[in-house]
């Protein structure tokens, strides 16, 4: 048996603006533009993808799955995404970590991990 990794769903109050946020955030493509499952992906025919999925109850607790990011340059990268809509999360992740939690428009947490060193 195989499995191959299709896409990751997000529940989403808006499926369209907030897979437009991630699609500018990541520099993905739009390959789904529906109202109710919005999907994205690192190029057209490139799995995997990331369904953005319409649901009527919204979010309320810190989710048990988050996406974690490795820049090149950390502190431009959190950077950029603040600038872009984000905002720092509180999950009690501390001081002292090497990793910044940020939350997407809907609140969705993710990480931007330090820089790789060589």
């Amino acid at each position: 048996m195989t499995l191959e990794w299709e896409q990751v769903n997000v529940d989403a109050a808006d499926p369209v603006a907030l897979g437009r946020w991630w699609s500018e955030a990541l520099g993905w493509v739009v390959v789904n533009d529906d109202r109710e499952e919005y999907e994205i992906r690192p190029e057209k025919d490139r799995l995997p993808g990331i369904i953005f999925a319409a649901v009527p109850e919204g979010k309320t607790i810190k989710n048990r799955l988050h996406l974690d990011f490795r820049p090149d340059d950390q502190d431009a990268e959190v950077a950029r995404l603040l600038a872009l809509g984000a905002r720092h999360a509180d999950v009690g992740q501390g001081d002292d970590v090497t990793w910044v939690t940020l939350a997407d428009p809907e609140g969705n947490e993710f990480c931007v991990l330090s820089s790789r060193r060589s």
